[in-house]
């Protein structure tokens, strides 16, 4: 008989999602479901919350028919950088405005990368910048100040 091969990485994510999913399974049947029909508010919870569970259990089978390559250590710097642009945004969005918060924000994400240099990050956000407000602000017609309050004198 073979040995069990086993990816731990992937049997590590397939088990949290397996947890999760079953802990929002039992969330979800604390409200009322209703029918397909006509759903109650804990119908479309149950629903992503087995589509969660299976999603994990599909991870952590094929978990076992692979060989795990060894952890490498956690990317702190990206981590840092990825988790502080999005506070920045939020805090920034309704005194500076849409422009100036994405621009400060996809600056910040952008040194996520140990390769990035000061400035590829900053033509990396003035395009991001653009993008952004060309599709949400012009395309979409999406209702926000470009520029807040802190910028008008």
């Amino acid at each position: 008989m073979k040995p069990l091969s086993l990816d731990r990485t992937n049997a590590l994510c397939g088990i949290l999602f397996i947890v999760l999913g079953l802990f929002f399974v039992a969330q979800s049947l604390s409200l009322e479901l209703g029918t397909t029909f006509r759903m109650g508010p804990g119908y479309f919870p149950l629903v992503l919350a087995l589509f969660l569970t299976s999603l994990g259990l599909v991870i952590f089978v094929q978990a076992t028919r692979s060989k795990s390559d060894p952890i490498e250590p956690l990317a702190w710097r990206g981590m840092f950088f990825i988790l502080v642009s999005p506070i920045v945004f939020g805090l920034t969005v309704r005194g500076l405005g849409f422009v100036p918060s994405l621009f400060i924000s996809a600056f910040i994400a952008a040194f996520a990368s140990q390769r990035m240099k000061v400035g590829w990050a900053f033509v990396l956000a003035i395009g991001i910048t653009i993008f952004s407000v060309a599709v949400f602000s012009y395309a979409l017609g999406l209702p926000f100040e470009r520029f807040g309050p802190w910028l008008r004198f």
